[in-house]
């Protein structure tokens, strides 16, 4: 069995039993699903590189080519999209296939520090955006300013749709989407959609910013591989909701 699909079965079981998030501190914001998911990562008795706050992705396995990164979602609230501040989605990073664990959990309650898990899905990152080319860069210029000594950061922050906004079928369940490629082992694993995603007409290659108008223009150009079809499979764990089919949403506006 691949340790994606021990990872999730995993993380499905522990949600069903209904071990809970626990939050060590009221400011704790960032790791509390970070933490619950390296404790199935242990439960599966795989090591991994210790995460820290600008390691990507979150998890790197030692004896695996792959690694996970973690992005906790409060429910209700923002769950559409999030916020990536230095990194954009991607299937595969310094030769590990990278997969994305979203979970959903409810909002936080003054005194109230345990809390189970909604839903979640594990997708590919490929799912979220099939370029594996680009390299985000921070890059700054001095001389802003009426004395010309100011520094001027362009620090990029992308933000991304998760597969909640992605994929109907989601909520209130366990998924795994994986490429239509991938070679599924584990017999506990059902196929419950077939999701397409196409490539554009044009790509984003450049942008300007007037500091004056406080306008952003941006530049496209063709791309490359427009038209071209990335497949995905999703899959459940048996009898956990194997029946309801989760199938892709209209293009967000």
């Amino acid at each position: 069995m691949g340790a994606v699909e021990r990872v999730f079965l995993e993380c499905e079981r522990a949600r069903a039993d209904g071990d809970l998030i626990q939050r060590v501190s009221a400011s704790d914001k960032e790791y509390h699903f970070q933490n619950w998911v390296g404790e199935r990562i242990e439960a599966c008795r795989l090591a991994y590189d210790e995460p820290g706050r600008n390691t990507y992705p979150d998890f790197r396995l030692v004896n695996h080519p792959e690694g996970y990164e973690v992005k906790g979602l409060e429910f209700p609230g923002r769950e559409a999209d999030y916020d990536s501040n230095s990194q954009v989605p991607t299937g595969n990073h310094n030769g590990r296939e990278v997969f994305y664990v979203f979970g959903r959990y409810p909002k936080a309650e003054r005194g109230v520090d345990e809390y189970p898990v909604v839903d979640l899905v594990v997708c590919h990152g490929s799912f979220l955006n099939a370029d594996t080319d680009y390299i985000h860069k921070n890059k700054s210029f001095r001389g802003f300013g009426s004395y010309g000594d100011i520094l001027v950061r362009d620090r990029k922050m992308y933000v991304v749709p998760t597969p909640f906004a992605l994929a109907a079928g989601t909520a209130g369940l366990a998924t795994l989407i994986a490429p239509a490629d991938y070679q599924v082992l584990s017999s506990e694993l059902v196929q419950v959609g077939e999701l397409d995603r196409v490539e554009v007409d044009d790509v984003l290659v450049s942008y300007e910013f007037n500091m004056q108008t406080n306008e952003m223009v941006t530049h496209k150009e063709p791309n490359p591989n427009a038209g071209t079809v990335h497949q995905f499979r999703a899959y459940r764990s048996r009898g956990a909701g194997d029946t309801k089919t989760v199938t892709l949403k209209g293009p967000r506006s």
